[in-house]
């Protein structure tokens, strides 16, 4: 048997995570059940690069992700991005990743939407090296084709897996607008994570947290 076959297969979810939910949880146990991982590494950005900055800080969002994989024994958690203190390259942490643990290969979890954006990651043809890609759908959002993957890296289709995973439709930006709104998020995500925003006030309202809404003289 050679080499490579005898290394564990992880799944890698990186992400926001402002805040994690459902639709992130679903995702990570459904692609390792159809690719029979060993587990799904969570992989919280510390800066993100091709985003606004997060409404919450790295570190409540990393322990967001803690509480709500605590429960799932294949699931587990890394700070390399949010300890790294710079901005957050997929292809940078893999590259640390595939150093720090030679036993395993690593399979990189996104959606379509983020697929079709990977040409404009820095190095995606390195990134596609490191790790095999399993692209999952998202609700409202053009999927990628084959004809698409022999376009943008042509003779690497053997690196991308498609995997049909539960559209649920769950997003961050519906959760923290509920929260500043005041209404119920139970449901949405994790209850140890419905604590933990709440214990923290995180994505107060403008009047909960006490912004001035009068206009400037």
């Amino acid at each position: 048997m050679a080499e490579a076959r005898l290394k564990s297969r992880w799944g890698i979810l990186g992400g926001i995570f402002d805040p994690i939910h459902y639709g992130h949880l679903a995702i990570a146990e459904q692609t390792r059940d159809e690719l029979e991982l060993a587990g799904v590494l969570f992989v919280p950005a510390g800066q993100p690069v091709h985003r606004a900055p997060p409404k919450a800080g790295a570190a409540d969002r990393l322990r967001m992700v803690e509480l709500a994989t605590a429960d799932n024994p294949r699931f587990a958690v890394s700070a390399i991005e949010v300890e790294a203190d710079r901005p957050s390259y997929s292809v940078e942490t893999l590259e640390q990743l595939t150093s720090d643990r030679p036993g395993e290969e690593f399979v990189l979890i996104m959606s379509a939407e983020a697929a079709r954006a990977l040409p404009t990651w820095r190095d995606p043809i390195r990134l596609v090296e490191l790790a095999e890609i399993a692209v999952v759908p998202r609700l409202g959002y053009e999927g990628i084709s084959r004809d698409w993957i022999d376009g943008v890296f042509p003779g690497r289709q053997d690196r991308f897996t498609f995997v049909d995973t539960a559209h649920l439709g769950h997003s961050a930006t519906d959760v923290r607008e509920r929260v500043g709104a005041g209404k119920s998020i139970h449901y949405l995500v994790p209850p140890p994570v419905e604590a933990y925003i709440r214990q923290h006030n995180l994505y107060p309202s403008k009047k909960m947290s006490g912004a001035d809404d009068r206009p400037a003289a």
